[in-house]
């Protein structure tokens, strides 16, 4: 298996603190890129108002259930890829490369479709203003296209990592960011020769930044860059039950993703009964706790992909000391970050903006999401460690009800008791502290080990 031996050795029999180290950080640290990106993109909108920030905002929920989709696939590959990388079954571990490939068009091609048409009628469902709603239909739009590309990249991210290699797609990942960050703002300000195109040109920026590193990663996999070879890469001749496979394993994960997002939905609608001004608040707070989320993310990968390859190593007890160091790691991590939301909460919102309004409402979501980050921790990193055992059921019979409990909690918070908006960010703190407890317990139980896919 040529360079990727050392990868594979590694996971199942070298020193796990080091090995998750050596798999979560050039994860994170590309993951901290796109939340530079990310911050990038608000802070340069931003120039245009709480108008376009609060229409950036509505966006953010439909982007984040397209990211929760593609978990459909990359779930499922990581656990098969990783399993029997791990068992060094190569010929199993290309046909489910080619299926995955195979399934990420499928969907990424429906959901641009579907989402394109779609796309006026889910900002009106989230009661967005119609001076928000004519920045935020094209912005969103151009996510929608650009959506088969970012599943293909994903499904592509997913073999790397299963196969124990996080340094390629990080690279990529910068050159991403890198080019995006650049685009940013001439296509949003129209510098140069380039065009005006407002709100809609930071996700324009993001589409061609991702059909770029789709190109570029791609090419890498065909030449070898996996460290083994997948012959005849292009010719994918799609399976329906393997298809089938993938999505199964992957389908409770993306649907624990789905109710995530559309709670947010709900809770959005909730959030605008207070203004503009709290929508704008929203979205600084949603990026500064991406930190956070990104951290964990990383290391949720790096415990997916050694609990995967452990257990087709035979190894079960080696999988769950992974599962633990990695999520101990992420919860050390996140308790930094909380001291920084609590003891700086306005010099960080500042930042993002100088509406007076915005700033207060900001500060307080940072307060109240600070004592919450590493409950986060837990519910990220095992969900993680669950997925790559190929066992996806207990995240989602925990975190869908409990996602579900915001809708109600935050209407009884924010307007029953009159807590106004706080209450809306309580009540995102108290579920994440009751999610990650559940799922620490149950993980405990250790009946993943036993999971046959």
């Amino acid at each position: 298996m040529g360079e990727n031996v050392s990868h594979r050795d590694n996971v199942v029999s070298g020193p796990i603190t080091k090995t998750i180290f050596t798999l979560a950080v050039p994860v994170v640290f590309g993951m901290f890129l796109e939340f530079a990106l990310s911050s990038t993109d608000y802070f340069w909108v931003g120039k245009l108002g709480a108008t376009a920030q609060d229409a950036v905002t509505s966006s953010m929920v439909v982007i984040w259930t397209i990211f929760a989709s593609m978990a459909i696939i990359s779930v499922g590959v990581t656990a098969l890829v990783s399993r029997y990388v791990g068992a060094k079954e190569l010929d199993r571990v290309n046909f489910y490369i080619k299926q995955g490939l195979a399934l990420a068009l499928t969907l990424g091609l429906l959901l641009t479709i579907t989402g394109y048409f779609a796309t006026p009628w889910l900002q009106d469902f989230m009661d967005s203003s119609p001076k928000t709603q004519s920045h935020a239909i094209p912005y969103l739009r151009i996510f929608f296209i650009s959506s088969t590309l970012f599943f293909w990249i994903e499904t592509v991210y997913a073999v790397y990592r299963a196969s124990g290699d996080t340094k390629t797609p990080m690279w990529v990942g910068i050159g991403i960011v890198l080019l995006n960050m650049v685009l940013d703002p001439l296509l949003i300000f129209g510098i140069g020769p380039f065009p005006d195109l407002g709100v809609s040109g930071a996700s324009t920026a993001t589409a061609i930044s991702a059909l770029v590193g789709a190109v570029v990663i791609t090419i890498n996999m065909h030449r070898g860059g996996l460290g083994y070879r997948v012959p005849r890469l292009f010719a994918i001749r799609p399976d329906i039950r393997s298809m089938l496979k993938i999505a199964r394993i992957g389908l409770p994960i993306a649907s624990e993703g789905w109710v995530f997002t559309m709670v947010y939905w709900f809770l959005i609608k909730i959030v605008h009964r207070f203004g503009e001004t709290a929508g704008a608040a929203m979205g600084i707070g949603n990026r500064m706790e991406s930190f956070s989320y990104l951290t964990c993310y990383g290391f949720s990968l790096a415990a997916s992909t050694m609990v995967g390859q452990n257990l087709g190593a035979k190894q079960p007890e080696r999988a769950a000391r992974c599962a633990w160091g990695a999520t101990g790691l992420a919860i050390g991590l996140t308790l930094i970050i909380s001291v920084l939301f609590i003891t700086f909460p306005r010099v960080i919102a500042s930042i993002f903006t100088d509406d007076p309004q915005v700033l207060e409402i900001a500060v307080d979501y940072l307060i109240i999401l600070g004592l919450s980050q590493s409950a986060m921790a837990l519910e990220i990193v095992l969900q993680g460690s669950f997925g790559g055992a190929g066992d996806t059921l207990p995240p989602m019979l925990v975190l869908v009800p409990f996602s579900i409990a915001r809708i109600p909690l935050a209407y009884y918070l924010a307007i029953t008791l009159d807590w106004g908006i706080n209450g809306v960010w309580w009540t995102l703190t108290i579920t994440s502290l009751i999610k990650g407890g559940l799922l620490a317990i149950w993980f405990k139980r250790g009946k993943w080990k036993l999971k046959q896919i």
